[in-house]
């Protein structure tokens, strides 16, 4: 289908046309606006998909050809990784004159498409897709529109995109060190949602730890969760019945970390006097639990500076390979670790 290039006014009269509307409805679907029906925003959407419209740039990117805005693409606002990260990040584009946009998708590969059309209608210089487990074929029109991405934990890179990947080896190599010198043999592991390639990257990364520190990795002591706090709960009770009995719990992030806390104090499990609980992310909330939680911080700002930087290497020319950058997390040793306890099946189970 030709694409239909919007930078006259008959192009909106064109689109409101194709869907039944008002040229002033359209307007405000395009920006926005909730005085549009739900039902009619959808056709006015469909409409601009079928026409492929684009709207226009604001003036100065007329311009100038550039935006000076980069857009963020987040999976899901409730975790505070990602507003923590988005302060700093929007704290550094500040330092360089840039606006930030910001779409959420709550891991929905529609609303994913919709943030696209989002950052090509306000033509972003480029684009952090921190959806990692989206399916990237919806953001290909970003790429088509020679808009740089920079993708979280996808660990590649290729002409146009770039990768920003945390150094899970070296951040679970510390917790497992960490949980080794305080006698910890029978370390569980409670992980990201079953499927999702990042989720096998930080399983990949706790069984070579184990193995860095010379430990057994126990299949049984191993679950998935969800990355949030409802999975870290369920997960930790299942392996609280498993064999041999753990004495420590590394997570895939924070918020599975705070589900298993609640799940041991329900059980009357003490922590860490009966089992140490190490989290990873470093979000600020975990140092107002009780106990306070023992962590792998990964520094939001590091995180935004890098990312940056993979953008502007990019928008300096988009047709080149993209860079695949690391950041790494430092421990914080809180008080949801300590020395390791000799337990029974009996006492794991909380009886």
């Amino acid at each position: 289908m030709k694409r239909t290039r919007a930078h006259s006014s008959s192009n909106m009269r064109t689109v409101a046309l194709h869907a039944g509307v008002s040229s002033a409805t359209v307007s405000r679907v395009i920006n926005g606006s909730a005085r549009v029906s739900e039902s009619v925003a959808e056709r006015v959407r469909q409409a601009l998909d079928e026409l492929n419209f684009i709207p226009n740039p604001i003036a100065t990117t007329l311009k100038y050809g550039r935006s000076k805005t980069y857009g963020v693409i987040v999976p899901d606002l409730t975790n505070p990784f990602y507003p923590e990260f988005l302060l700093q990040f929007e704290d550094v584009l500040v330092e360089i004159d840039h606006e930030l946009l910001l779409a959420s998708t709550q891991s929905s590969q529609t609303k994913l498409i919709s943030s696209v059309r989002r950052m090509l209608m306000r033509r972003v210089d480029g684009v952090v897709l921190m959806a990692s487990e989206l399916d990237t074929r919806s953001v290909e029109p970003l790429l088509e529109h020679r808009i740089p991405i920079v993708t979280i934990d996808r660990r590649c890179a290729q002409e146009g995109t770039g990768d920003v990947a945390i150094d899970f080896e070296d951040g679970y190599l510390k917790a497992v060190l960490h949980l080794r010198d305080l006698g910890h043999t029978r370390i569980g592991f409670i992980g990201g949602s079953e499927g999702i390639v990042t989720s096998q990257i930080r399983l990949d990364a706790f069984q070579r730890a184990l193995q860095l520190a010379s430990l057994t990795y126990y299949p049984r002591l191993a679950a998935y969760g969800n990355y949030r706090v409802s999975g870290g709960n369920e997960a930790m009770l299942a392996l609280l019945k498993a064999m041999p009995p753990l004495t420590a719990v590394l997570t895939a992030n924070d918020l599975t970390a705070f589900g298993a806390l609640q799940a041991l104090q329900m059980r009357g499990i003490r922590v860490p006097e009966d089992v140490s609980l190490v989290g990873f992310d470093g979000i600020r909330l975990g140092s107002a639990l009780y106990p306070p939680l023992t962590t792998i911080e990964i520094s939001a700002r590091d995180m935004a500076l890098t990312c940056v930087r993979a953008l502007d290497y990019l928008k300096a020319d988009v047709a080149r390979r993209g860079q695949s950058l690391t950041v790494r997390g430092s421990l914080l040793k809180r008080g949801s670790t300590g020395v390791a306890a000799a337990r029974t099946g009996m006492a794991a189970q909380g009886h």
